[in-house]
């Protein structure tokens, strides 16, 4: 019995890191858009009323960009080998708190000023930004104090935020595939779907696994 629940456990991990490794590459290919440094790059080209009247706007951008990629990698490796390689878990995590506090989140609330889709999207990614900021600090404050389980799940919590940058292109696929809305209207649902039902979904897991632990 202990075998087989070994091999299922195998299979599952096997397959978050198949997952994973799926979408870090497509979301690879995007940030490779944006190299060389191009103003006119991508996304980048329905946002010129931004580029031409604020200078910071561009650094900015590129900022989120570059630093982004490598706090999805970083955050999956610190939670996906947390125990079993301790030092490149702890490396991995290092990078990914100071990243996210210093660049990714802060870019990020920035960014969320000028979203599209108006005000609903803003506040959706202002709000995710700040969550994104408070969730990491308080793992970096768990840990600090020794607070392990307080530290796995706020960075549960972080990551799940973190991972909105997949989730909300996954929601956009699946919504213009199956109702074809405005381009306007897509980005206000996928502000909010991108980023939520991950947050509830770990919120669930968190709670579950008190109750299993509470109960053993």
């Amino acid at each position: 019995m202990l075998i087989k629940q070994n091999i299922q456990h195998n299979i599952f991990k096997a397959a978050i890191l198949l997952g994973f490794i799926y979408f870090f590459v497509l979301m690879l290919r995007i940030t490779l858009l944006y190299i060389p440094y191009n103003s006119m790059a991508n996304f980048l080209a329905i946002k010129q009323t931004e580029v031409e009247a604020r200078p910071e706007y561009l650094t900015i951008f590129h900022t989120h960009v570059y630093t982004s990629i490598f706090v999805l990698i970083a955050g999956f490796v610190a939670l996906f080998f947390n125990k079993s390689l301790k030092t490149l878990h702890r490396l991995s995590g290092r990078i990914y708190v100071i990243l996210t506090l210093l660049f990714s989140s802060t870019s990020g609330i920035y960014m969320g000023f000028f979203a599209n889709g108006g005000i609903f999207s803003k506040i959706s990614f202002i709000i995710l930004g700040i969550l994104w900021f408070y969730t990491t600090y308080k793992a970096y404050q768990e840990i600090r104090n020794r607070n392990i389980q307080a530290h796995q799940h706020w960075m549960w919590r972080s990551y799940a935020l973190c991972f909105s940058a997949v989730t909300l292109r996954l929601w956009k696929v699946i919504l213009v595939y199956l109702f074809h809305p405005n381009p306007m209207d897509v980005y206000q649902i996928i502000a909010w779907l991108g980023w939520i039902p991950n947050i509830l979904l770990v919120e669930y897991l968190i709670k579950r696994k008190k109750k299993l632990n509470y109960e053993n």
